[in-house]
């Protein structure tokens, strides 16, 4: 302990002892234990935000690299599910207009 003795040790221990008188030396302790706690809690948010950065950085490469693919394929990212219609495209050979752009007669 860097140097420290028993003798030296307990010489400590008297003088904190007399500093703060024993009343306070349980409430002390408990301070020192939720700070600690505190501390300790912190540091674990901390790791978990940088894993969470690592694991959004990792999606989002994956996504880039999927968009890229995409655009590579010739399809310009615009993959729709499987029978959906964009505004103006046919149906069986009859053009569909826009619902925004549909008149109502009345």
């Amino acid at each position: 302990m860097a140097g420290l003795g028993t003798t030296e040790i307990l010489i400590i221990l008297a003088v904190v002892l007399l500093l703060f008188g024993s009343a306070k030396l349980p409430t002390l302790a408990r301070s020192l234990g939720k700070s600690a706690r505190i501390l300790k809690a912190e540091t674990k948010g901390l790791r978990d935000d940088d894993d969470d950065d690592a694991q959004t950085a990792k999606s989002a490469q994956a996504g880039a690299a999927e968009k890229n693919a995409r655009d590579e394929a010739g399809d310009g990212g615009a993959a729709r599910p499987r029978g959906a219609l964009g505004a103006g495209e046919p149906i069986q050979g009859v053009p569909v207009s826009d619902p925004g752009q549909v008149r109502k007669s009345g």
